[in-house]
């Protein structure tokens, strides 16, 4: 069976540099807030351009944190597809707001701008207060922002890049990280860019904003470490991770040219057999995912006959958000969100990872033409 994410294949690429990287920390004995989590702050806004980068305890918080330093609350509406993880809408939840689920685009699987406009209108109409947006850029794409942010400063709403899965993609000349009043990152063990365990970032150029969030990331403290000027969290980076994201951002853009070149064999190969993803005009993608459309199959035989020859897949995300009990009585917007539904019932992701060689490809490859009987 092939791997459907190679982590192991990661990291004998990396040692020892990042062995060293995690003794050095053990060494220091720096664990919470050690130097290398400032180093990796500052080399992380390098990289994406970002002036400002809190690091933070996983994607998760990185969302909530901004939430919070927005002041979200309840009777707020947070707007939000509903083909996303949970941690997308959980944080608006978690604050006592409501998510507003809206469809998303059959090319790209992000944020729909007519959906947008009517989740406006819906959330009114259940008298919440529309306060921002959180697009997703799923499966490593960046959604298409420009007209996001149009809607955005017509509506006095802030706008909220969950980029959990495309950071290092670029969207219209600018770096994912740049885009928003923040951005929101994970480092997720199988992230393209991920840790040794959880982790995320946030980024943004507002530094009023950066200040509020390194006081909430550090359970709302003050001036002095025991004077406290809110409520905040625990939502620190650990020192060790900070140190194997160091190393492992060295490598990350000869990462994602791997990741493009495989993608770009995976459509020259099934384009004619099945619906492959297509990145916009002025775009990037990490590709976080691979994600293909298989309309007309049986979707668990097809995965089935996948496994038996040694080709694994995976479902993201198999029953959207608005279809779970645990946010049925959240809105939709307008009269329901039937791409997304279409969506969940269609979607099936290959093995994708910059260490999958070109033999593996072609394997897969083959063996999707063959049960597509192409």
């Amino acid at each position: 069976m092939l791997p459907f994410i190679d982590l192991a294949a990661q990291r004998a690429a990396l040692d020892p540099r990042v062995e060293e990287a995690i003794l050095a920390v053990v060494r220091h004995g720096a664990y919470v807030m050690g130097p290398e989590v400032g180093q990796l702050e500052e080399e992380l806004a390098a990289f994406c351009g970002a002036k400002h980068v809190v690091s933070c305890g996983s994607g998760t918080d990185a969302l909530a944190l901004i939430l919070m330093a927005k002041g979200v609350k309840p009777g707020d509406a947070v707007l939000c597809p509903s083909f996303t993880f949970a941690a997308t809408a959980e944080v608006i939840c978690w604050l006592g707001a409501a998510p507003v689920f809206v469809d998303v685009r059959e090319d790209t699987f992000n944020l729909d701008i007519d959906s947008l406009e009517a989740g406006l209108v819906t959330a009114r109409e259940r008298g919440l207060r529309p306060v921002g947006v959180i697009p997703v850029d799923l499966f490593g794409q960046p959604a298409d922002y420009a007209p996001i942010e149009t809607i955005c400063a017509r509506e006095g709403l802030w706008l909220l890049a969950d980029a959990a899965q495309s950071f290092g993609a670029r969207y219209q000349g600018r770096k994912v990280g740049t885009i928003g009043d923040a951005t929101a990152t994970s480092f997720f063990p199988a992230k393209p860019l991920g840790c040794y365990g959880d982790g995320g970032a946030i980024f943004t150029d507002d530094p009023e904003l950066d200040a509020v969030l390194r006081s909430l990331r550090n359970h709302g403290q003050g001036a002095d470490k025991y004077e406290y000027a809110r409520i905040g969290m625990n939502g620190r980076l650990d020192t060790i991770q900070a140190a194997v994201l160091i190393e492992k951002l060295r490598v990350f853009p000869d990462e994602i040219a791997a990741r493009d070149r495989i993608a770009a064999r995976y459509a020259a190969g099934l384009s004619d057999c099945a619906v492959v993803p297509r990145v916009m005009a002025g775009a990037s993608s990490v590709w976080a995912q691979y994600t293909l459309r298989v309309s007309g199959f049986d979707r668990s035989a097809f995965q089935a006959s996948l496994r038996d020859a040694g080709v694994p897949t995976a479902i993201y995300y198999p029953r959207p958000l608005h279809r779970q009990d645990a946010y049925a009585r959240y809105p939709s917007a307008g009269n329901g969100l039937p791409v997304t539904d279409r969506l969940a019932q269609e979607v099936v992701s290959l093995p994708m990872h910059p260490y999958l060689g070109e033999a593996d490809q072609d394997h897969v490859i083959a063996t999707v033409r063959k049960v597509l009987g192409a």
